[in-house]
């Protein structure tokens, strides 16, 4: 099996641009993910959040989570469970507005630190679009102007942790799915494992190292792609040792944002008349209530459904 995509990006500014840009291109068209290395993220900044995140759960959720899965009778099943998943999380929303202040029990120095963070992930999330935008051949600017509202995107955390699971092969960290939004960064214990891609029929690990960042493709890339990229099957394996911290973050469209392939990109696929008709027009919003109850089924009957209630082709409306 070839080698999980890990991406310099140090070698972006020097003479190995071309072939490091070309690494990030492979990535999107064949994996859906890669790893980020020398991202421009301190590793000062990244130990605080580590820190402090674990420190978190041991003191805030570690207990009520033991509780809750011996109340469900979950340490002892027999049969697999196929409707929940072993991680106990809480969302943080950075755009268009911050909800950091009213999370309870996050300690001051936490809610700073995390604030920061999300401003670095902001800026790592665009720089992001730019290249893919760039490989795509796309004019400066589109991949975050696609995305953006009339508010502009929308911008969240995910903080989750996979406590030790005493039945691993019967339950998961996370089911299988692919994300529904627009470009994905995370933060990932570097000790812990867990984290899984589904590539040509076979489940591969992602690597956990120590201060990267792994990308993911959202559902929304692969529609303003036309398909040249594509959002990913991933799951997370529970563990019987340690607790994973994951840490991830969604940059996603507005909730207002209208979604549909690129038109330069349609054109370029010139006669396929269907590859040209797969992806439908649809606002982020609409496709989000169908993604809620779906989340963890396949993508392609969640955009046949935006096309069946509304979804118009790109070709005819764009």
């Amino acid at each position: 099996m070839e080698n999980f995509p890990v991406i310099n990006m140090e070698k972006l500014n020097g003479e190995e641009r071309g072939s490091t840009m070309e690494k990030i291109k492979d990535a999107c068209e064949n994996w859906g993910f890669f790893e980020l290395l020398n991202h421009g993220i301190s590793h000062e900044l990244m130990d605080a959040v580590e820190r402090l995140t674990k420190e978190h759960y041991k003191k805030c959720m570690e207990q009520r989570f033991k509780q809750l899965m011996a109340s469900k009778g979950l340490e002892g099943v027999q049969a697999e469970v196929h409707d929940m998943d072993w991680e106990t999380t809480f969302h943080l929303q950075h755009l268009p507005y911050s909800n950091i202040s009213e999370i309870p029990d996050l300690q001051d120095d936490y809610r700073k630190i995390m604030r920061e963070f999300a401003v670095k992930l902001e800026k790592l999330a665009e720089e992001l679009l730019e290249l893919l935008g760039e490989n795509l051949g796309l004019e400066k600017g589109y991949l975050k102007k696609a995305l953006c509202g009339s508010k502009g995107p929308t911008f969240a955390t995910k903080v989750s942790n996979y406590p030790p699971c005493p039945k691993p092969d019967l339950i998961k960290g996370l089911r299988a799915h692919t994300d529904a939004g627009g470009i994905i960064l995370l933060f990932q214990d570097d000790k812990v494992s867990g984290l899984q891609l589904l590539k040509d029929g076979h489940w591969i690990d992602v690597p956990p190292m120590r201060h990267s960042i792994v990308i993911n493709l959202g559902d929304q890339l692969e529609v303003i792609t036309n398909g040249r990229y594509k959002s990913v099957l991933h799951r997370v394996i529970a563990q019987t040792d340690g607790n994973r911290m994951s840490i991830a973050s969604f940059y996603n469209p507005g909730s207002d944002a209208v979604i549909y392939p690129a038109p330069s990109l349609v054109e370029k696929d010139g006669d396929d008349e269907e590859k040209n008709h797969v992806y439908p027009k649809f606002v982020f919003e609409d496709y989000m209530k169908l993604y809620a109850g779906l989340k963890f089924q396949a993508k392609e009957p969640r955009f046949e459904a935006m096309r069946a209630t509304g979804g118009l082709s790109p070709i005819a409306t764009a």
